[in-house]
């Protein structure tokens, strides 16, 4: 199992021509990336490539994937039904394992640098990598389309770009790198031609038109039928059966019914879950009901406790005469238990029709309590990865004029780490302690625990910030800041708790 795990979904300007497609995915194909998915669409002209793979593995597959697209895709000569702006029109990285969205981040940057200055297509950022609020919606990026871009680069300073010259391909346009949670393409066809009908219901169901949160749409004619096009940013506080009813409704509105629907690119096991429970209203349903989820558990104890396996293997890392992982790395794989039980106490409860009244605020626990335990996840690493950069500066030989700069700059990144652990920790105690009068009484043990685990993880890692703290020397006035705002963040974050 790699130690790191992104999931990169570029959508290029191609629907009609598998031979170009096929080129561009055998360009992306490098060690360490597994292609999950291609869907193709002639009508909008678009299709989706589903990667997998280690960080800087999937960095390289997508740079080359855009640098291909540049070569084969003309868009002086693409029609089709969905707004595009460049031969690889988007490019956004997902954090799925070992990672955090940060971390996405920055692989956004550098991948926007290399398309800029390997292929001179200038690059901008969007979503949660967007240098500017503006951008964090694709939509104002995309404004106008290639033409509109094309016109407007070099002298309309809110479209310079973010990497490269102010100046599109002329073929290959610009493209967009992001960084963003895992995202469900979802379209529902109408049994009606008419695309008046698609728009009107995608104005009511958008929410920067006042629809439903998390929720981006558009509408469009394909394959004859009006199509009620969306991507839904967050499936888990709007869930596909919630948007899918919603389409229905309106649709009803204008005399129309909802035939079908279609996901484009893959979904998460989780949202049809969600579906299927919502559907079938089945009063006592969690996923371990599901045959092939049970089978997969059963199947991975081979006849131990898998559970037990995997804690042991850090616990015996912990105990190895080594200096990593250690403390850090604990106070943050003991947040996570904390961010899990609280997500768990709140999930379990949202499926509850006694606390229906309350489902909006538990789901957007459960959406946070993930996001918190997936960062938290990420920093048992980061934090060894980090102490690491310590042990390697201090072993440089004392005479070296580099030596002092590393191990400063090596503590203040041992620093930071346990300090995210903390004001992570701190965030999910709070979550935590307001889950408690809407939550179901029985699940009192789960959530007192996580709390428990949230105040030792804060604890500890402060503890960890505080030694590395004190191991920098103030040298210039630069340390003394990062030293006093540091103490500060960390006190603020013991009164809170």
């Amino acid at each position: 199992m790699p130690k790191t795990l992104v999931e990169c979904v570029p959508n290029f300007s191609e629907g009609r021509n598998p031979a170009v497609v096929d080129a561009i995915i055998e360009a992306m194909t490098v060690p360490g990336v597994y292609v999950l998915d291609r869907e193709m669409d002639a009508d909008h002209n678009r299709c989706v490539i589903t990667l997998v793979g280690e960080r800087e593995a999937i960095e390289e597959a997508a740079i080359r994937g855009v640098g291909r697209a540049s070569e084969l895709i003309d868009l002086t000569k693409h029609q089709g039904a969905h707004p595009r702006m460049g031969a690889a029109d988007v490019v956004p990285f997902i954090p799925i394992e070992g990672v955090t969205l940060q971390d996405c981040v920055a692989m956004a940057k550098h991948v926007g640098a290399e398309i800029a200055r390997r292929f001179e297509i200038p690059a901008y950022l969007y979503e949660a990598a967007a240098a500017v609020p503006e951008r964090q919606n694709l939509e104002n990026v995309r404004r106008g389309q290639f033409e509109g871009i094309r016109d407007e680069i070099a002298t309309n300073p809110a479209r310079k770009p973010d990497f490269g010259e102010a100046l599109v391909h002329p073929t290959a346009g610009v493209t967009a790198v992001g960084a963003r949670k895992f995202l469900v393409a979802y379209n529902i066809f109408l049994n009606t031609p008419d695309v008046a009908v698609a728009k009107k219901i995608a104005k009511a169901v958008r929410f920067s038109s006042g629809g439903l949160r998390y929720v981006k749409a558009a509408g469009f004619l394909v394959r004859g039928m009006a199509q009620v096009s969306m991507n839904l940013t967050d499936f888990e506080q709007t869930p596909i059966h919630r948007v899918f009813e919603f389409v229905r409704r309106e649709a009803e509105r204008y005399g129309a019914t909802a035939v079908s629907s279609e996901i484009v690119g893959l979904i998460p096991k989780l949202a049809l879950e969600q579906a299927a429970e919502w559907f079938l209203q089945v009063e006592n349903f969690d996923s371990s009901l599901i045959l092939e989820n049970r089978l997969a558990a059963a199947m991975s104890d081979k006849g131990g406790s898998s559970l037990r396996a995997g804690v042991e293997t850090f616990i015996d890392r912990l105990a190895a005469p080594t200096a990593t992982p250690g403390g850090g790395s604990a106070a943050a794989a003991v947040g996570a238990m904390a961010a899990g039980l609280a997500e768990m106490c709140a999930a379990m409860s949202r499926s509850k029709k006694t606390y229906a009244q309350h489902e909006v605020v538990l789901g957007e626990a459960v959406a946070r309590l993930a996001q918190l335990r997936e960062e938290l996840k990420g920093a048992i690493d980061a934090d060894s990865a980090s102490y690491n950069e310590v042990m390697k500066a201090y072993k440089l030989p004392k005479e070296s004029p580099e030596r002092a700069r590393a191990i400063t700059a090596g503590l203040k990144l041992a620093t930071g780490v346990p300090l995210g652990v903390a004001e992570r920790v701190a965030e999910v105690s709070r979550i935590a302690a307001g889950l408690k009068p809407i939550t179901s009484p029985g699940m009192i043990s789960d959530l007192t625990t996580g709390m428990a685990l949230a105040k030792a993880a804060l604890e500890s890692a402060l503890a960890n910030v505080q030694v590395n703290l004190d191991a920098i020397k103030h040298e210039t006035a630069e340390d003394e800041a990062f030293a006093s705002l540091t103490r500060k963040k960390a006190a603020g974050l013991i009164t809170q708790a």
